[in-house]
């Protein structure tokens, strides 16, 4: 029996898959069984943890990483530049800077992405990939490691660059094969790239390398993590930062700040227990046991029977009185959503994933997984230091949802201890700032009348078998390794049949040039929050909300907001009500695009789909021969006996 994992929601549930005939059960019942009355979690408190010092060295806790200690480099305005801030003419003293690569795109402020610059310049990296034991919040644990760093190195590049990057696949006890995607990066040209294996490649067998090539063709910040089932669960993710035009002033770049959920035990151990139908198992599993900032905490020790030190540590920041710091929070954690808040400021919003959005201000910053969102603050506190804090919304379940870090003012003492407050919790736990709030700053009108609409279905039951299964259109995605999707689309093969499990959406013309306009209608049975992420695309999001969608309802429709990540409420688990998001798309890039929910166990659960788009233009770009070089040696790993995949593969 094929089986898929699947997870759980915004303080409720989990997942899993089986075959099997699925009967007809209320989405209540489904939350009464995962957790009955007497089930309940055991959150920590910052007062349950007593400020240790001296901390843990930074190579016991996140190993050749500098993210979150005082030496961590600050952003230059560029690859290449020797200016920090915002890079514009006058800013802050930094009147003498060098013309940018990207000219005088920026010259109002506001570019149009679509204008992608043309640098003749190459970023490599060079990663390897392996397991090793490490301790990010004292708890001494197995992780993945990228070049010995947990999380891992930070890719910069230029808008329009050429980023290169090699991976090694040293993954042994057990080996594994891996993948990289390289979240919200278009791929026009070469989908291939993209990063999902059983979907663009062939994944990259234990001993082998591969060399991944793509173009910088958005600006700002997103992250890369492996695609191989939940392993980026395990630390296989770093951040990626694309320098481009700026439409605001700032002093400092203090680069990317990583949020995320942390397990103690492997990723394949938790799917072991959320495919199961032992449901004590099951709930245990779904529960997060810290959250870090920068891949940095403390934990209470007598909570774990591990190796475990009270002085784990947390990230340090240091501000100067009076400078304004740009910060790029981004969510890479596995299950949770996250609340980000700096005690004492207010934060101005910038950027939503890779979309510059005429600012606004707020408290509280509110990421799905796989969201970012650029902020400015401005150093203007009384207080010598203050807490920054990542809070696990109430959406979602957390044994210990306080991340905590520190900032210092000046020449504060940074062994002290802050004594700030922190702000009141959001009103909305699953949901991201109001579509009204979020303008992005180059204006797109999006078509009112779409060429094709589809309507997906999100829903999730429990089976004969007592399993848990989600579905979008009551179909369960399953990839083949050794099959990938878009091979086949090249191949176009006329005697082929994609398998159902394969979730194929056939979209767009024969050409990119003449692009047909797709309105994507998702409804949420299901009382999970999801957060939606689809590859190749910023998407329109015309709606979302409670309730079906009233056709009549877009909002501002000669400019809605774009991203590629956007949260989909849950449905009202006592009323059954649903939720929804419509969303739309020019289906100009030829590929086959994943459009799923980024929760770790969902995806691997089987929420996802693929976007097979303008397959007669794919079918003559042809598959490159470095793509196709992947086949045999991970068809001679693989021959050597099946592989133990015991969820979607993704």
């Amino acid at each position: 029996m094929a089986r898929s994992i699947i997870a759980l929601f915004c303080a409720l549930l989990s997942v899993v898959t089986a075959t099997g005939e699925v009967p007809e059960r209320p989405i209540a019942d489904v939350h009464d069984l995962l957790f009955p009355p007497d089930f309940k979690a055991n959150p920590i408190t910052p007062e349950s943890l007593v400020w240790q010092k001296p901390w843990l060295s930074q190579e016991d806790t996140n190993g050749k990483s500098l993210l979150g200690t005082l030496d961590a480099p600050k952003l230059h305005s560029y690859v290449g530049s020797k200016e920090f801030g915002s890079g514009k003419a006058g800013v802050r003293g930094s009147s003498k800077l060098a013309q940018p690569p990207w000219g005088s795109k920026a010259a109002n402020g506001a570019v149009d992405p679509n204008d992608v610059p043309v640098t003749n310049q190459t970023r490599s990296y060079y990663l390897i990939a392996e397991r090793g034991v490490k301790a990010p919040d004292g708890v001494s644990r197995n992780v993945m490691l990228l070049n010995g760093s947990y999380p891992g190195p930070t890719i910069e590049a230029n808008w329009g660059d050429t980023i290169e990057v090699t991976i090694e696949n040293r993954i042994t006890g057990p080996e594994e094969g891996i993948s990289l995607h390289w979240h919200g990066i278009l791929h026009k040209g070469a989908p291939w790239e993209d990063g999902v294996p059983g979907v663009s490649q062939y994944p990259v067998a234990p001993g082998e390398t591969f060399t991944y090539s793509f173009t910088a063709d958005l600006y700002g910040t997103s992250w890369y993590h492996s695609h191989y089932s939940a392993q980026y669960a395990d630390g296989l993710y770093g951040a990626m930062i694309i320098h481009g035009p700026n439409h605001v002033e700032y002093d400092e770049d203090l680069g990317p700040v990583l949020l995320s959920d942390t397990y103690f035990r492997d990723y394949w151990d938790l799917l072991e227990d959320i495919l199961g139908t032992n449901l004590t198992k099951l709930s245990s599993a779904l529960f997060s046991d810290n959250n870090l900032i920068q891949g940095k905490g403390t934990y209470d020790c007598s909570l774990t029977t591990l190796p475990c030190a009270r002085n784990g540590g947390y990230a340090k920041f240091h501000f100067e009185s009076g400078k304004t710091y740009r910060m790029r929070l981004i969510n890479s954690g596995a299950d949770t959503m996250q609340h980000f808040s700096i005690d004492d400021h207010t934060m101005t919003v910038i950027a939503n994933d890779f979309v510059p959005v005429v600012p606004y201000e707020t408290n509280t910053v509110a990421l799905g997984i796989g969201q970012r969102t650029d902020i400015l603050v401005t150093a203007n506190s009384s207080l010598p230091a203050v807490w920054m804090r990542s809070t696990v919304s109430a959406c979602s379940l957390a044994h210990q949802p306080n991340g905590l870090a520190v900032i210092y003012y000046d020449d504060t003492d940074t062994t002290s201890e802050p004594a700030s407050t922190a702000w009141p919790p959001r009103a909305d736990p699953c949901a991201n700032d109001a579509l009204d709030l979020t303008v992005p700053l180059f204006p797109m009108p999006a078509p009112l009348t779409p060429d094709r609409t589809i309507t997906i279905d999100v829903n999730t039951t429990v089976n004969a078998t007592g399993n848990l299964v989600w579905t979008m259109n009551e179909s369960t995605f399953r990839v083949n390794f050794n099959d990938p999707v878009m091979y086949r689309a090249i191949a176009n093969d006329p005697n082929y049949t994609y398998p159902d499990s394969w979730n194929i959406y056939p979209i767009g013309t024969s050409s990119s040039s003449q692009p047909e306009t797709v309105r994507i209608i998702v409804n949420n049975y299901s009382p999970h929050g999801h957060p939606m992420h689809m590859h190749g695309h910023n998407y329109f999001v015309l709606s979302e909300g409670a309730g079906l969608w009233d056709e009549n309802s877009i909002t501002r429709p000669s400019n809605p907001q774009r991203r590629d990540t956007q949260m989909l409420l849950p449905a009202d688990k006592d009323t059954k009500v649903p939720s929804h998001m419509v969303l739309q798309i020019q289906a100009d890039n030829a590929g086959v695009w994943p459009f799923h929910c980024h929760i770790a166990w969902h995806v691997s659960g089987g929420l996802y789909v693929n976007l097979l788009e303008n397959q007669g233009e794919l079918v003559k770009m042809g598959m490159p021969k470095h793509m196709t070089a992947l086949q045999g040696p991970w068809d001679a790993f693989t021959g050597e006996g099946p592989i133990n995949v015991i969820d979607s593969g993704l």
